[in-house]
C-alpha cells in the first residue's frame, strides 16, 4: 500500500547509493544474491530465537532489496535479474514465517502455516496478473521503473518487512500478528482476483 510512496521519497538516496555500488563494480545480480544471503541469516537467527539479533540482517537485505533494480538500471537489465529478484523475495518472505515456527513449534506452527497459506494467495495473484498483463503488453503507471507490471494491494513490501520487524521485537506476540497479517493478505488477494477478473474478461486486440 505504501511502497509507491516509499519509492519516490527515496529514490534519490537509492540512485546514489547505487551509484557508488557500480563504481565498485558490483552488479545488480551480486546485489541480489547479497540480500537472500542476508535473509536467510536473518531467518536462522529466528529459528534459534535470536529474534532481535535477527534484525539487522532482516533492514539490511531489504535495504539491498531496494538498490539491486537502481543498479541494473544504471548497468544492464536482465530477465535473469528481474526473475533472481522476485523469485527470492517471494523464498525470503517464506523463510521468516517458517523460522518462527521452528524457533517455538508449539506457539508458532498454526498461525505460521495460515501466514504462509496468505502468502501463496499474494504471491500467486500478483504473479499471475503481471504475467497475463505483460502479454497483454500493459504497463504499470503506478511503478514504471519495475522490469515487470506491478500490482500492488493492502499488503506490499513495507507493510510485510514492518510485519517481521514487529514479530521480530514482540515474538510471544508471533500468532496474534501472524493471524492479522494474513487476514490483510486475504484481503489483498481478494482484490487482485477481483482485478483481473474485471481487467482480462475481453481479449485485448
Amino acid at each position: 500500500m505504501f511502497d509507491r510512496f516509499a519509492l519516490k521519497v527515496t529514490k534519490p538516496a537509492v540512485d546514489a547509493t547505487a551509484r557508488q555500488i557500480v563504481k565498485l563494480g558490483i552488479n545488480a545480480d551480486q546485489v541480489t544474491l547479497a540480500c537472500f544471503i542476508l535473509g536467510m541469516l536473518s531467518a536462522l537467527l529466528i529459528m534459534l530465537g535470536q529474534f532481535q539479533i535477527a534484525l539487522l540482517p532482516l533492514l539490511l537485505g531489504r535495504i539491498c532489496d531496494g538498490l539491486d533494480g537502481a543498479v541494473a538500471r544504471q548497468t544492464v537489465q536482465t530477465d535473469r535479474g528481474a526473475f533472481m529478484d522476485i523469485a527470492l523475495d517471494f523464498l525470503f518472505y517464506a523463510l521468516v514465517p517458517l523460522a518462527f515456527a521452528l524457533a517455538d513449534p508449539l506457539a508458532n506452527a498454526l498461525s505460521a502455516a495460515v501466514l504462509l497459506a496468505a502468502f501463496v494467495g499474494t504471491g500467486t495473484s500478483f504473479l499471475a496478473y503481471a504475467t497475463l498483463a505483460e502479454k497483454r503488453g500493459e504497463k504499470s503507471a503506478a511503478y514504471p521503473s519495475k522490469s515487470f507490471y506491478y500490482l500492488g494491494g493492502l499488503t506490499e513490501g513495507i507493510e510485510t518487512i514492518a510485519t517481521f520487524v514487529l514479530m521480530c521485537l514482540f515474538p510471544q506476540h508471533f500468532a496474534v500478528l501472524a493471524y492479522f497479517y494474513a487476514v490483510l493478505c486475504t484481503l489483498t488477494t481478494a482484490t487482485r482476483i477481483i482485478a483481473g477478473w474485471q481487467n482480462f474478461t475481453a481479449t485485448k486486440k
